[in-house]
């Protein structure tokens, strides 16, 4: 009797197993399909770089690629934090433009830019006034007297020849600035009017450099008296290189004279004249009537 319990629980078991079994294999065919084995490597030709990269935002960014990266120099010195002053001087003089205009069409390999940059701190040095003072073009010369055409590198400054010439002109007297260097980092300049330091580098790459600077770079044209022109060298009265004097003959240089006399003497003249001809004729007169 126990070998036959025995025996047809095994059987209940086996059927139950069986049962459990082909159901769970179907419900595991219904919920996941057979899917297509995936190459580990990437097909020939496929860019694992998107194209058009999202941005934090969540959408996408313009699928733009420029042929030159740009360089703007307003942003550079907005992360800065302290150059909002000379972010203001460059937009309202409309320079800006020109510098970042420069930057594009100048190659890494030849020209570039350099930009001597005074803190907000430094405009608070100058007298009160001076900027409001200046017209629009000394506010442009003011701007490119702290700008070379060319890229230094704070390592090479000792190899500039004073005076630097700046984009404001190369005047070596009125435009001066002068570069000395101390080691391997320290610079300092002098324009005549303002000794300078070099505080630290604000930007370099291979054909921008922005020097943050302790000072303004005024330079003695804005502080100097405006240039007079020079007076005409005298002309002697005996200079035959004249055509003027060398065309008048004797009577104009008397119509010249008598034209110069003054007007009560020309008048006087002319009375005398006129009297000594009425006497004349009086006295003709008595003699003939005597």
């Amino acid at each position: 009797m126990k070998k036959q319990f025995f025996f047809s629980a095994s059987i209940l078991q086996l059927l139950i197993f069986t049962f459990f079994y082909s159901t769970t294999t179907t419900t595991s065919a219904q919920l996941s399909p057979v899917q297509a084995p995936q190459s580990s490597s990437p097909a020939p030709g496929f860019n694992t770089v998107p194209l058009v990269p999202v941005s934090p935002s969540g959408s996408p960014t313009p699928n733009i690629i420029p042929k030159t990266p740009s360089i703007d120099i307003i942003q550079i010195l907005k992360k800065g934090k302290r150059f909002s002053v000379l972010i203001r001087l460059l937009k309202t003089t409309q320079l800006i433009n020109q510098l970042n205009s420069q930057l594009v069409t100048t190659s890494s390999d030849s020209g570039g830019l350099t930009l001597f940059a005074p803190e907000d701190s430094a405009f608070t040095k100058l007298k009160p006034g001076f900027l409001n003072s200046l017209s629009d073009r000394h506010k442009v010369e003011l701007l490119q007297f702290h700008t070379l055409s060319s890229f230094v590198t704070i390592s090479n400054f000792d190899t500039l020849t004073n005076p630097v010439q700046t984009q404001a002109g190369d005047d070596a007297k009125r435009l001066q600035l002068n570069v000395t260097t101390s080691g391997s980092s320290h610079v300092s300049m002098t324009t005549g009017a303002v000794n300078a330091t070099v505080t630290g580098t604000v930007y370099a790459d291979n054909k921008l450099g922005i020097y943050q600077v302790d000072k303004v770079l005024v330079p003695l044209d804005l502080v100097l008296p405006p240039a007079k022109a020079p007076a005409p060298a005298p002309v002697s009265k005996g200079d035959s290189s004249k055509p003027d004097d060398r065309s008048k003959s004797s009577s104009s240089f008397d119509d010249d004279e008598n034209n110069n006399l003054p007007a009560k003497a020309s008048s006087g003249a002319g009375s005398s004249n006129m009297k000594g001809m009425w006497i004349a004729l009086v006295v003709g007169i008595a003699f003939a009537w005597w």
